[in-house]
């Protein structure tokens, strides 16, 4: 029998509307927004989410604490329907209890609740936090990231070398994300480029995200950590920072620091996953980035996306 792996999205998986139709069809995930509203009364999550406008989404202090309710709501609406449908109970080709579960930056913190390593009400109050912390440190330290495709660690490491850039995340065959000052990683562009990279993107972002340039907010987030409860994960949670799995909720704060300036391993990670007998993958949350990333690192896994009530349905059916 197949294992299953819970996997949720990070920040640029946003859009206007995300999340409606869960609110609109689900009385768990409508409980996940009005919880976050009255937890954090400053913000109109749902005028935002379903309204926009896109640029109040986009920004760095908006998008992540919006992404992590909308997944956790996709999270809750699934998991009321699979009982409701005795899934459970007697699963089909695959057990639908996670085996593990992981996330894409951001999208460490709403794997981080679905293992039951951390609260809702006390990770939504930390999202925010690290939203704005890091939103912060972006406009303190200006910079940007870029896609690089078709050439290897190794030579975009040498790459970044001389040009002061730093590999960001390593994404999947092909694809790696740099980030910097924006003068050096328009130069690790044109570098990769000359040593045989195919495409150098240039991505719309407000920072130079998982760099050196975040140690600043690191150390503020680690202060928000160590004032949140963590439990150690009820179900086995792999780390970006590690592509390892994590066991306590020690380790678990150490590698949320640690996550802010290092490189995201999601490769590596959906490598480990694989290998302990995981091959279905339920991407929870807005968009489809993880499904895409999934089919170039092992086109032989299984990937359902669980965004809407009716993805829901179909999946439960």
């Amino acid at each position: 029998m197949d294992k299953v792996c819970y996997i949720f999205p990070g920040q640029g998986s946003q859009y206007v509307g995300m999340g409606k139709d869960l609110y609109d069809n689900s009385p768990e995930a409508r409980n996940i927004f009005d919880q976050a509203e009255e937890i954090l009364p400053g913000l109109n999550l749902k005028k935002l989410c379903f309204e926009g406008p896109a640029e109040e989404l986009t920004q760095t202090a908006n998008s992540q604490v919006a992404i992590f309710v909308t997944s956790i709501a996709a999270l809750r609406a699934l998991g009321s329907r699979l009982k409701a449908e005795g899934a459970f109970v007697e699963p089909p080709a695959f057990s639908l209890e996670p085996a593990c579960c992981a996330g894409l930056s951001l999208g460490e913190y709403s794997a981080l609740v679905a293992s039951g390593a951390l609260e809702f009400p006390e990770a939504v109050r930390l999202v925010s936090q690290r939203g704005k912390l890091m939103e912060q440190a972006a406009n303190n330290n200006p910079g940007t990231m870029a896609s690089i495709l078709g050439i290897s660690a190794e030579d975009l490491s040498e790459v970044c070398m001389e040009t002061g850039a730093e590999i960001a995340n390593l994404n999947c065959p092909g694809q790696i994300v740099i980030s910097g000052k924006t003068e050096s990683v328009k130069k690790a562009m044109a570098l990769a480029e000359q040593k045989g990279a195919k495409k150098a993107i240039l991505l719309n972002v407000s920072g130079p995200f998982h760099s050196s340039f975040m140690k600043d907010s690191a150390g503020e987030l680690k202060k928000e950590l160590d004032k949140t409860k963590f439990l150690d994960p009820g179900i086995p949670i792999v780390s970006n920072v590690t592509a390892d799995y994590e066991k306590t909720a020690e380790e678990i704060k150490e590698n949320l620091v640690k996550q802010l300036y290092s490189p995201v391993k999601w490769e590596e990670s959906v490598i480990k996953i694989s290998q302990a007998g995981c091959n279905t993958f339920l991407e929870i949350g807005p968009g489809k980035v993880l499904k895409g990333l999934l089919r170039r690192i092992n086109p032989g896994l299984t990937v359902y996306n669980i965004e809407t009530s009716e993805d829901i349905k179909k999946f439960a059916n």
